[in-house]
């Protein structure tokens, strides 16, 4: 590297004698020396050169691509001083794309492609406009590390990110990286990520810099990624400064679709255009391709649909206003309420408590509300909007928004997880009170963006407006169905992993919601009418 660190990679190369390739790149912290045995239903056989999250050589490399695999420094077999998704490895990535390109046998074209980890480096080096780098292709990967993994509306997303580091560290220390690298993994990433609890350069220097990201981009997301991924891939179609993008958002498992023949023909057909030039028509498609959920699919994919823009321009925007029709109560399959499209004429309120129940285990409910059912099948794709006015008995409050399909019978549809567990919900949305405050040069109609700068705590019984950021679904609510809404002051049903930690600052308190009269609490649906 520039500043003489050692970094160790594996380059994969097709048998082309004087033949020019271009290459794919990946650096990441999960050792590319690992061998990742896939699940039996995987579309590519395992072989000795599978890598979790990353393309695999034996299809690669016959159509023409070379490989890079880098670990990043202080993992694996790379030296260095461990900072995982930092500034300093887009600036490695930068140095490794530039190494690379130079070398005789590659004619000079660098993409990069990868899931998750392996997608979120993307969004950094991106931005450092190395002049190599022609395309990139982002495979379910968060770009605003505040926003999208460390801080969910200011709630902060520990279980998941613990997981990871934990896991993470003991592969290294406990696994066979100890034998040749004592010191790998030895980072405070856990300590500066809650040391960081608001947003600021810590946090930008790691992040997506839209405006600096020039390349073309094919931006892949997963409606079942809703808690952490999903917000980076349609953030980058919104705000990116690339003259050619695309966006697609598809179903499945973390990895099954980037290992079907469908996604593969995808990346190639991607590729091929900007690193070969050839004319494989990906550019003569619309920009938008996505896979409509139709509820209830664990297995089976979806079709595909292309749109012409994101959000697809014949929305119908719909409010949906809260109607508060009794009191709260602590079963799991109340409903407090209905959403209606039209504003109550009078104030209501409905409380909860904001602290655990005294039973173990047992986490406080909130309140619902539900539409009535459906008189016909009713899509809504795009992003989603929860306009709440709260009260707290203490000086903060957190809001956790779950949409929810509901069948005739009452029961959950369940979409497919990222680990293809059943999910009983269709999209979530954070926030904690205090951090409200939106910026207003980024914010949109259909997508609060919050500032995270400093906090506007309440003042017991203050009554305050909060904009809550649903994240990005598609579901077509069939006819007899209903939408639920759940609104909680903790993790409710589909959490999967991503749990959140609750500080003190409202425990022991009760939350109040009002809706009607002036005080308008709906959520905003984006309605998509047929074709």
């Amino acid at each position: 590297m520039r500043d003489g660190t050692l970094l160790y990679g594996d380059i994969f190369r097709p048998d082309g004698g004087a033949e020019r390739f271009p290459v794919i790149m990946n650096i990441g912290p999960y050792m590319k020396d690992k061998v990742w045995v896939p699940p039996p239903d995987l579309e590519e056989a395992p072989n000795p050169y599978m890598n979790w999250e990353t393309a695999n050589p034996l299809w690669r490399c016959p159509r023409g691509y070379a490989l890079l695999r880098v670990d990043t420094r202080g993992s694996g077999k790379s030296t260095g001083k461990s900072e995982p998704s930092s500034y300093q490895e887009a600036l490695d990535a930068y140095d490794c794309i530039e190494w690379i390109a130079r070398w005789p046998w590659c004619n000079g074209n660098v993409g990069a492609l990868g899931i998750s980890y392996h997608a979120a480096f993307q969004w950094r080096v991106a931005g450092l406009q190395p002049p190599s780098l022609k395309a990139i292709m982002p495979w379910e990967g968060r770009a605003d590390q505040y926003r999208d993994q460390a801080y969910h509306g200011g709630i902060f997303a520990m279980g998941f990110i613990a997981r990871w580091h934990n896991t993470n560290t003991a592969l290294h220390l406990l696994g066979k990286p100890r034998s040749y690298n004592p010191d790998s993994f030895q980072n405070d990433m856990l300590w500066n990520y809650m040391r960081n609890d608001l947003d600021s350069e810590y946090w930008r220097l790691c992040s997506a810099r839209w405006d600096r990201i020039k390349v073309p981009v094919y931006s892949i997301g997963n409606w079942g990624g809703s808690s952490m991924h999903l917000r980076g891939n349609t953030e980058a179609y919104l705000c990116a400064a690339s003259k050619h993008k695309k966006l697609r958002i598809h179903t499945g498992t973390h990895y099954h679709p980037f290992h079907a023949e469908e996604g593969r023909i995808d990346q190639l057909r991607w590729f091929d255009y900007w690193l070969k030039r050839m004319d494989t028509g990906i550019m003569n498609e619309p920009p938008v391709k996505l896979e409509i959920r139709t509820g209830g699919s664990l297995g089976k994919r979806y079709a595909f649909r292309f749109e012409d823009d994101w959000p697809i321009p014949r929305t119908q925007w719909t409010k949906m206003y809260l109607r508060i029709d009794r009191a709260g109560s602590e079963d799991p399959e109340a409903v407090e309420g209905a959403l209606a499209t039209s504003l109550p004429a009078t104030m209501g309120k409905v409380s909860y408590p904001q602290s655990a129940p005294s039973r173990p285990g047992k986490m406080p409910r909130g309140v619902s509300f539900e539409t009535a059912p459906m008189t016909q099948d009713t899509e809504v794709t795009g992003p989603i909007v929860l306009n709440l006015w709260v009260s707290s008995t203490g000086e903060d409050t957190d809001i956790f928004a779950t949409v929810r399909n509901i069948d005739p019978a009452g029961s959950d549809v369940c979409e497919m997880g990222q680990q293809g567990e059943p999910l009983q919900c269709v999209t979530k949305g954070w926030l904690r009170a205090s951090h409200r405050k939106l910026d207003p040069e980024r914010s949109l109609p259909y997508r609060p963006y919050h500032a995270h700068d400093e906090r506007w705590w309440l003042k017991p019984g203050e009554i305050v407006e909060c904009q809550v950021e649903i994240w990005s679904t598609s579901m077509v609510f069939r006819k007899g169905h209903r939408l639920r809404l759940d609104i909680s002051p903790a993790d409710g049903v589909g959490t999967q992993h991503f749990t959140h930690f609750h500080a003190d600052y409202n425990a022991g308190a009760e939350t109040t919601i009002y809706s009607g009269g002036e005080k308008a609490s709906y959520l905003l649906l984006l309605i998509i009418p047929p074709q």
